[in-house]
């Protein structure tokens, strides 16, 4: 179907995608990767020269990225041009990922010479050789697929090479994402006696406490401010999480960054136990002389702090619990313990999971666990909620078989 002919009000043809607004501008409409975008002129004739601007520019790039020499890094560097619309430490994270895994080996291969074999050999090669995990290759799949869809969009290539290349990989080499595990009651009372009588660790236990108590997840933990708790109506106030990445170069920041979700942005009620592990924070701190001696975005007066009086972060924590799990299954009072009971390994989101695990044992509403740990999806906590309840069966079963029941 051909487009209506239309004439601006001096009678003169417009060509597609202009128009005349209503006062007296014009307006040229394009699009890109299927989104509108407009540039405007105060005549037809300026209009015109700006469209002309755009499609000799529009046509540099074709040409310079068609040739049969290009290589997968020159789109990539095209990439990192367009790429627009993502938190600054997850674009660095896909920067990271290309660099360190693709720019010296399939980057280097011609665009129009990469075929889904070449992917899958890649994704071997990091599996086998490199001993990478399902995660790490899953994050080199997110950036390779979208790097090669900006070829497949500007017709540089037909289709997209990467399209489910690892489905295959995972199945025969049995990569996996290994479900997060929550410690049982007997391994969370451990970890936090541990914590209080050893001395060494002590310092470990407020913000191990609040973890376990709140379900937070670690950037909104170490980015709680002292100003976000309210002793006096027992309430957390969720509203921002603090992260740390690295920007290149070996150098690393913090940055504050909105909630995970909207549905993340909560209110938390305080235990008992929660309250008086911020009480014991602020008193080490006061008594280490420790103060808050960082701002980040504007924000300061942050709760956990470490020596220097700079932050905690999710490196520092899941390090440091490396070295208690090591201390507390070389402890001296576990030779007593019967039955014996040792601390698995763990990170700072298995503790968030023992939380969720431990509302869902005790039989709380659904809805009101997905409020408290700020998920968007009520699926993800209908995940954890059967996980839950598949192994309190498979318990009662062995207990009934143990007894004769």
């Amino acid at each position: 179907m051909t487009e209506k002919v239309r004439y601006d009000s001096k009678r003169r043809r417009l060509r597609m995608g202009e128009y005349e607004r209503a006062n007296g501008r014009y307006e040229y409409r394009y699009k890109v990767y299927g989104k509108q975008f407009s540039i405007y002129a105060r005549s037809l004739e300026e209009l015109r020269r700006k469209e002309q601007e755009l499609d000799s520019k529009e046509r540099s790039i074709k040409e310079r990225f068609s040739h049969p020499r290009t290589t997968l890094n020159q789109i990539y560097e095209l990439w990192k041009e367009l790429k627009k619309g993502v938190r600054d430490n997850t674009y660095r994270n896909y920067c990271y990922n290309y660099d360190r895994y693709v720019r010296d080996s399939l980057g280097e291969m011609y665009l129009q010479q990469i075929r889904k074999s070449d992917i899958k050999r890649f994704y071997n090669h990091l599996a086998d050789e490199c001993r990478l995990k399902a995660g790490t290759i899953d994050a080199v799949q997110t950036i390779l697929h979208q790097v090669l869809q900006i070829a497949v969009d500007d017709g540089l290539i037909d289709h997209n090479p990467s399209d489910n290349a690892t489905k295959e990989l995972k199945r025969a080499h049995n990569l996996h994402h290994k479900k997060r595990e929550a410690l049982s009651v007997d391994e969370q009372a451990l970890l936090l006696r541990f914590l209080q009588e050893n001395t060494e660790n002590q310092k470990w236990y407020p913000i191990t406490a609040v973890l376990l108590g709140t379900g937070m997840r670690v950037g909104e933990a170490t980015g709680l401010r002292w100003c976000d708790i309210d002793f006096k109506e027992g309430m957390i106030d969720v509203n921002h999480t603090l992260v740390y990445y690295s920007k290149g170069n070996y150098e690393s920041k913090y940055a504050i960054n909105d909630t995970k979700t909207p549905a993340s942005k909560r209110l938390i009620p305080m235990t008992e136990t929660v309250r008086n592990a911020f009480l014991m924070e602020k008193e080490m701190q006061k008594q280490l002389g420790v103060i808050c001696d960082i701002t980040v975005d504007g924000y300061t007066n942050f709760v956990f702090l470490n020596r220097f009086g700079t932050l905690q972060h999710q490196g520092t924590l899941n390090k440091a619990y490396r070295r208690i799990i090591r201390d507390c299954n070389d402890a001296e009072f576990l030779k007593n313990e019967s039955p014996a009971v040792l601390l698995p390994k763990f990170s700072c989101h298995n503790l968030r999971h023992t939380f969720a695990t431990r509302l869902c044992e005790s039989g709380m509403n659904i809805k009101l666990i997905q409020d408290i740990l700020g998920h968007s999806d009520i699926s993800t906590t209908m995940d954890i909620y059967a996980h839950v309840t598949k192994e309190m069966r498979r318990r009662a079963k062995e207990i009934m078989e143990r007894y004769g029941k």
